[in-house]
């Protein structure tokens, strides 16, 4: 069959790549002059960068396996050395695997809670921060932290999120108490990432054995026709025996005709996301830091993680410099979104040089990239709307493919074994 794929970011490549494979006429078609969507890497003055803290990590043996063979001898195996910044010290990431770097007030308020927690079955993620991990924990970390990755009350985000978040064995948590060393995410303890190339070498890894990539290709209209799906740019026209969405869902529906006004609606007005605005600062200073990632739970920072890439290795700074790279979660009219790239810029140098975990002065380069869908938001009507939307695209025979093609938050692990699995459907 010719299939012709909407959209070259890891999900579009890598299931062009898995179809290819298997014998079938793949074109991808790529908005951007580049393809990688999310997975984009960037460069500034001889830093690089990523688009967040990508990283090459997964419980799926043969999707991880399968990554760092795409990759070749250009990826390198790396200890995931995370911290939580709380009351200026760090603290072991996950939080409850770091409790004795707490004050004792602090350590007993969050083990008592944890030990003597009634609070009720949950309905929201709020509440199960509450339920699962007591109100120390919860209060001190956890809700102010997804308050500011979400931004939006936890209380609004349904229990759809936390099938993804492991629950603690209460002797972890004892033991992390008291000092006894525990590990909270064994499966991320180790993670893989390009000697080179940012996370956009991965991409670009199954990009370069496809055969047909067209770049700068806006798809505008998307209709069935005499058996045939015609896709066009409102210039040139491409037929092809079938169609996979690895677009937007926002994009896709604008695009594609005929789609009944309740199931337009419904991507319109009620599917929820959150923009990133990620700060990229250079800093005149050999190792500025031996972690990879500091998740930051603090109000008055606008920033939720922060990322060293200079971590990574010496392509990703000039040599004598490190890079942080800070994401901001935003939307129309929180205040963040509509901040200029100079005040987000000094927002986070100067929000770091009072925590004391860098000196602004020796800031020597910076920059700011704002990618519009970012982060799905499951909220209370998640599951509702997307059973209605998914039933729509399944009638019409157009599979969607990818974060937010699908509207799901899926790591780079998943979306590689959604377009594996996806092209033996297709061949069948």
């Amino acid at each position: 069959m010719k299939i012709g794929i909407l959209g070259g970011g890891l999900a579009g490549v890598s299931l062009a790549y898995f179809l290819q494979e298997k014998g079938h006429d793949v074109e991808v078609l790529e908005k951007e002059d580049e393809c990688g969507g999310l997975c984009r890497s960037f460069s500034k003055d001889g830093f690089s960068f990523d688009l967040g803290g990508h990283i090459i990590f997964s419980k799926d043996k043969q999707m991880l396996d399968l990554m760092v063979k795409a990759l070749g001898s250009n990826v390198k195996k790396h200890y995931r050395n995370n911290k939580v910044w709380f009351k200026g010290r760090y603290v072991k990431y996950p939080f409850e695997n770091g409790l004795s770097a707490l004050d004792k007030e602090d350590r007993f308020e969050c083990l008592n809670y944890f030990i003597n927690n009634d609070n009720p079955k949950p309905k929201n993620l709020k509440e199960w921060c509450y339920y699962t991990f007591g109100k120390g924990i919860a209060e001190k970390y956890l809700v102010p932290y997804n308050a500011k990755i979400w931004n939006i009350d936890p209380a609004r985000i349904s229990l759809e999120w936390v099938e993804r978040i492991p629950k603690p064995p209460v002797e972890d948590v004892i033991k992390s108490a008291i000092g006894i060393e525990t590990e909270g995410y064994t499966h991320q303890l180790y993670f893989y990432y390009p000697v080179q190339g940012g996370i956009q070498a991965l991409v670009k890894a199954f990009e370069e054995n496809l055969k047909k990539v067209i770049k700068g290709f806006d798809v505008k209209e998307v209709e069935k026709q005499k058996g045939k799906w015609r896709v066009s740019n409102g210039i040139d026209d491409k037929y092809y025996d079938r169609v996979i969405s690895c677009i937007p869902i926002f994009d896709l529906a604008a695009a594609i005709k005929g789609v009944p006004k309740k199931i337009k609606d419904i991507i319109r007005k009620k599917l929820k996301y959150n923009s990133l605005s990620t700060v990229m600062l250079g800093i005149d200073k050999e190792k500025l830091s031996d972690k990879f990632a500091i998740y930051v739970p603090q109000k008055d920072l606008l920033f939720h993680r922060i990322c060293f890439h200079s971590y990574m290795g010496p392509w990703y700074a000039p040599k004598g410099t490190s890079s942080v790279v800070a994401e901001i979660t935003t939307n129309p009219g929180d205040g963040a979104h509509e901040m200029t790239d100079r005040q987000l810029i000094d927002h986070v140098a100067g929000g770091l040089d009072r925590e004391g975990l860098i000196d602004k002065k020796l800031v020597c380069a910076s920059d700011v990239k704002r990618m519009k869908y970012a982060y799905v938001l499951y909220d209370m009507e998640y599951r509702k709307n997307m059973k209605a939307v998914n039933k729509y695209f399944s009638s019409i025979k157009l599979p969607l493919n990818g974060r937010f093609a699908q509207f799901e938050y899926l790591n780079m692990d998943a979306v590689i074994r959604n377009s594996f699995d996806l092209a033996k459907k297709v061949k069948a």
